[in-house]
């Protein structure tokens, strides 16, 4: 790691529970966080319903990389690098919206939406003798997957399918994106794509909706002027009892659990809102009996894919632009079925909840903004992070898969750090094995 010189595992003590500053603002790690993770893993780039059409797309991101997430002419959803491949241009430079082909304004190289080079100025007199355009289309990731409408893909051609890359955290996307009756329709993407930047390392915010409970205390102002969708006051409805998944992938997150009781309270500030939600808990009930009252509440996906699913439904990135800033990119679920009315008031909502403008927001980035500052000095490095929280053996839970803690531990943070250290160290997949006796 030039300067840092040492191992990541070095920076990563699970068994005691602490975690050098190091690893939040050294400029070495994080180039090699670079080629080592995010060249790597698996990343979420978009959802389904941000292509619906045949040239629909959508400019995505994986770690630094610029990439375009688009559907082809035979409705195949393609991730494809949004550089040209004569003089590197980025031949998509609008958020999203919709076309026939994609060109380079450089020099005017064109591509289909499946990536295949199809126009090159002047290439029957220029180019001789010709090249092979099929060699020098658009680069295309090496594998993608599509759960519950969320697109994932990944550079590596040996990483481990999607499912496996999970492992018992695909409990948690698959409740947490499935609609609220719990059946098989569709969710979808509410307006565009929230994106801001905050002086934070991008760890620092995966680790805070992986299980950070601990961090509520941050938002008493929040819980008093009571921005939730109930009518009470209140931040948000039912809360349950919640419980922590720590997961061996670096997985994490809290669930909360509430008994599959005939009637829910939620979103009573709207009636149109809250007669929807009710008719959508009596089928969940129906159909999954005590596991309807399951929600995967928060949550993070290795390594920086983070959701609430129950309220509000919505997805934060938080993309790396280096040690010490981050790209937030947050975007807001609903049921594609759900009433005009129903989407309307849930907009309004999820904005003054998260993103930018939200309250809760704002507190988090108050913390991720001073943690970072206050941990780059270099006296301020030669101490560790404190992450003793929740140490004794987690248990089973007839609910829930994986290994379950009490709402008061950091054992989802330390499950992050394990596998990060894991990523870093190995030279390949091959040298991956996650397992629990590390949690």
């Amino acid at each position: 790691m030039n300067n840092v010189n040492r191992a990541a595992r070095s920076f990563v003590d699970v068994a005691m529970g602490e975690v050098s500053r190091e690893i939040f603002v050294n400029e070495d790690v994080y180039r090699q966080e670079q080629e080592c993770i995010f060249a790597r893993a698996w990343l979420y780039v978009g959802h389904e319903s941000q292509v619906r059409h045949r040239g629909d797309f959508l400019l995505s991101k994986m770690g630094e990389e610029s990439v375009i997430l688009t559907r082809d002419r035979s409705d195949r959803i393609r991730v494809m690098l949004n550089t040209c491949r004569h003089r590197g241009m980025k031949v998509c430079r609008y958020d999203e919206g919709n076309t026939n082909s994609f060109q380079c304004p450089y020099h005017g190289w064109t591509y289909g939406l499946d990536g295949k080079l199809t126009g090159v100025q002047q290439y029957e007199k220029a180019y001789q003798p010709p090249f092979d355009k099929e060699d020098w289309g658009l680069v295309e990731v090496a594998q993608t997957a599509n759960l519950k409408g969320t697109i994932w893909a990944t550079w590596d051609p040996a990483a481990p399918s999607f499912e496996e890359y999970l492992g018992e955290a695909k409990f948690a996307l698959d409740i947490g994106f499935s609609p609220w009756d719990g059946g098989g329709g569709e969710t979808e993407v509410l307006g565009s794509v929230q994106k801001w930047l905050i002086p934070s390392n991008w760890k620092i915010v995966a680790e805070n909706f992986a299980g950070d409970i601990l961090h509520n205390v941050s938002h008493r102002s929040v819980d008093i002027v009571g921005v939730g969708p109930n009518a009470k006051s209140g931040r948000r409805d039912e809360p349950g009892r919640g419980v922590l998944g720590a997961y061996p992938q670096g997985h994490g997150i809290i669930y909360t659990v509430l008994p599959a009781t005939a009637e829910r309270l939620d979103y009573s500030a709207s009636p149109a809102t809250a007669a929807y939600f009710q008719k959508c808990w009596r089928k969940r009930t129906a159909s999954q009996g005590d596991k309807a009252g399951v929600s995967a509440t928060v949550g993070t996906i290795f390594p920086n894919m983070s959701f609430h699913a129950q309220q509000p439904r919505t997805i934060l990135v938080a993309h790396p632009r280096g040690a010490h800033h981050t790209e937030m990119w947050r975007t807001y679920i609903v049921d594609r079925a759900a009433p005009v009315e129903v989407k309307s008031f849930l907009r309004n909502y999820y904005i003054r909840y998260s993103g930018p403008a939200g309250l809760t927001e704002q507190d988090d980035m108050e913390n991720w903004n001073y943690a970072t500052a206050a941990s780059d000095g270099a006296i301020a490095r030669r101490y560790t992070y404190n992450y003793k929280a929740g140490m004794e053996p987690p248990r089973k839970n007839a609910l829930i898969p994986g290994q379950i803690s009490g709402a008061f531990t950091e054992r989802n943070a330390r499950a992050l750090y394990n596998r990060w250290a894991q990523f870093m160290d190995a030279k390949s997949w091959s040298d991956m094995h996650p397992t629990d006796a590390a949690l």
